[in-house]
């Protein structure tokens, strides 16, 4: 139910959503060489002189040591929680106009949190599906964690800041190489001609410096904070890519499983199910189709038990509610005779022509039960006791056929 108390005074405002507070934590990374490299790659996005083919070969030719390249992991970072935020991130198709926006991405990552259990029978994050595997970036996942560990912008933090302050030559070289190389871009026009070789010797440059503060960063105490550096990239990187990953293909995604789900409503109609049986294709589905009447026909609701209840107890009050046991006493030889007559795995052909006691052995012998040198009653007894566990047996195979027919596989 929606919380009415305060909402009117909501209802003429706006949320005013924005990736701020991922501004504001990636601002307190901004240290040193990465400050720089965070300017560098502000420039190379906004340039708009270089074509795009341009941006992304100067790019890839400084990307030459990725985990010190911080700048562009931070600044793909931004763009990409800016673009979940303008919903820019779900792709158009050429000539048609952005229909989705940042609370239709909700209501889609909404609508997944509750198809995936009905659909795959687990949560939606045993599917990579769940809030944060779409929007984690957006919810400060790098700034929080549930466990002891340090959020990911706390251990980047901590490794730029050890680092910085040892005031290494190599990383000074390599913000001159930024600042030389957003210096050029910056003084590029529309009718420049041949800048192309100085732009490269400038990427060089920047490559240059990559390496030799990679070379400085090889032992300790900076190579444990250089490993850091790099395992820390690759978080955001994954993240980052999950959630691309997940955020554009959402719709098609939430539609499969929509189908999916109508699919098998559908098939509740038997010449509905007859003609999709026909008409599909892919052998999995038709064998859902065609053994749906047979699992239909095992479910029986008094079977529905939680995991832990306790199998026997539910056999005993089904055998119960049966009216079985039906016969206790071997001794009532009548009773235990008229019983083998009604167990399926006895031919009692002409048993109208045997005493109870002929009834009796030639079950015991169609059943493999010891017969020689017993006792009537001791074949009573054994007969009663094969013929009261098979009514067990049955039960377990049923209620093991309903769980079979109402459990996801």
């Amino acid at each position: 139910m929606t919380i009415k108390k305060g909402f009117l005074s909501l209802v003429d405002n706006q949320p005013n959503f924005s990736n701020q507070a991922i501004e504001n934590a990636v601002n307190t990374l901004k240290i040193g060489w990465v400050q720089k490299g965070y300017e560098l790659d502000y420039a190379i996005a906004n340039n708009s002189v270089l074509t795009s083919s341009q941006k992304n070969d100067l790019k890839d030719d400084i990307d030459n040591v990725s985990y010190l390249n911080l700048g562009r992991t931070l600044g793909d970072l931004v763009r990409h929680t800016a673009s979940i935020i303008d919903a820019t991130i779900i792709p158009v198709p050429e000539n048609e106009t952005q229909q989705e926006t940042f609370l239709s991405i909700l209501q889609n990552v909404q609508s997944v949190q509750s198809l995936v259990p009905d659909v795959y029978g687990v949560g939606a994050s045993e599917k990579s599906r769940s809030v944060d595997d779409h929007l984690g970036t957006l919810n400060n996942i790098f700034s929080n964690t549930t466990d002891s560990s340090a959020p990911v912008f706390t251990s980047l933090l901590n490794s730029i800041n050890f680092i910085s302050s040892a005031n290494l030559a190599t990383e000074t070289a390599l913000e001159t190489a930024y600042d030389d190389l957003k210096n050029f871009l910056a003084g590029i026009v529309a009718d420049s001609t041949d800048f192309q070789t100085t732009l490269d010797n400038f990427a060089t440059a920047v490559a240059t410096a990559h390496t030799n503060f990679n070379t400085a960063l090889s032992s300790e105490p900076y190579l444990t904070h250089r490993n850091n550096l790099a395992s820390q990239r690759e978080k955001i990187n994954v993240q980052v890519s999950l959630e691309n990953s997940n955020l554009v293909g959402l719709s098609g995604y939430i539609e499969t499983l929509s189908n999916n789900l109508s699919y098998s409503d559908l098939a509740n109609d038997p010449s509905l199910r007859k003609l999709m049986s026909n008409v599909a294709q892919n052998i999995q589905w038709q064998t859902y189709f065609n053994d749906y009447k047979t699992n239909q026909s095992k479910i029986n609701p008094i079977y529905n038990i939680s995991t832990d209840s306790d199998k026997s107890a539910i056999i005993d009050q089904v055998l119960a509610n049966s009216g079985l046991p039906d016969v206790v006493d071997y001794f009532d030889l009548e009773a235990v005779a008229d019983k083998s007559e009604r167990d399926d795995r006895i031919d009692n052909k002409n048993y109208d022509k045997y005493t109870t006691e002929q009834r009796i052995t030639k079950s015991c012998e169609q059943l493999g039960l010891v017969t020689a040198n017993r006792s009537i009653y001791d074949k009573s007894q054994r007969l009663l006791d094969n013929m009261n566990q098979h009514d067990r047996e049955k039960i377990a195979q049923q209620l093991d056929a309903n769980e079979s027919s109402t459990t996801l596989t």
